[in-house]
């Protein structure tokens, strides 16, 4: 018997064994990562993000999408994914240089944590570095889409001692800002002030909270 003959008894169950580890790799990294963006999945989002805002120049990041429903009515829900995509490869590698990670909340909704100097410029790094990236327009099949986001930040220093919650419920509530009074960012303030009912706002157009809050105000 060649060699070659004696090592494949050996060689086969060891191809296969690799070839399952492979298997079971893609498998976690599917799990782990939103099919549509591409950014890690909300689970392992939220657990790295109670051990980074432990750090000092830590800030919390949330933006979503304007009229985005309009890119899906218009184009159809491709064309959306697309939009979506390419949202989230530009959130990452912004990320990436602030010492930081993003995930897709849902819809056309995405949070990041970064790091950003106690002087950092945040017109510089919110508008210039992250907005027009974001909006640079995405080809989608025979489509050009314009995308236009809102952006809120919660640095730690703006709620001093808030949890997790507290530093995304403050950038929540400067992305709604930024929406309603049509500026592309804001920064969180000391303190809320639109309410909320479990970390969300209740006066959010087209959100079942609000349409809750609506309906317990005409009782």
């Amino acid at each position: 018997m060649t060699p070659l003959l004696q090592a494949l008894p050996i060689a086969a169950p060891a191809a296969g064994w690799a070839a399952h580890v492979l298997f079971l790799a893609r498998r976690l990294r599917t799990v782990r990562t939103d099919p549509v963006s591409g950014l890690m999945c909300r689970a392992e989002f939220t657990s790295r993000a109670l051990r980074a805002i432990r750090h000092p120049q830590a800030a919390v990041v949330l933006l979503d999408l304007d009229d985005f429903k309009c890119v899906n009515d218009t184009y159809g829900h491709g064309a959306g994914d697309e939009t979506l995509t390419a949202i989230g490869r530009r959130l990452d590698a912004w990320c990436a240089r602030r010492q930081g990670f993003a995930t897709r909340l849902g819809g056309d909704e995405f949070a990041a944590v970064v790091r950003l100097a106690p002087d950092a410029d945040l017109h510089a790094e919110l508008f210039y570095g992250l907005w027009q990236q974001l909006a640079e327009p995405v080809e989608a099949g025979s489509a050009i889409i314009d995308p236009c986001v809102s952006i809120g930040i919660c640095r730690t220093t703006d709620r001093p001692g808030a949890g997790f919650s507290g530093l995304m419920r403050g950038a929540d509530e400067a992305m709604y800002r930024a929406k309603r009074l049509g500026h592309r960012w804001r920064s969180a303030l000391a303190m809320d002030v639109y309410a909320t009912v479990g970390g969300r706002r209740i006066g959010r157009p087209g959100t079942a909270l609000a349409a809750a809050a609506n309906r317990k105000g005409a009782r």
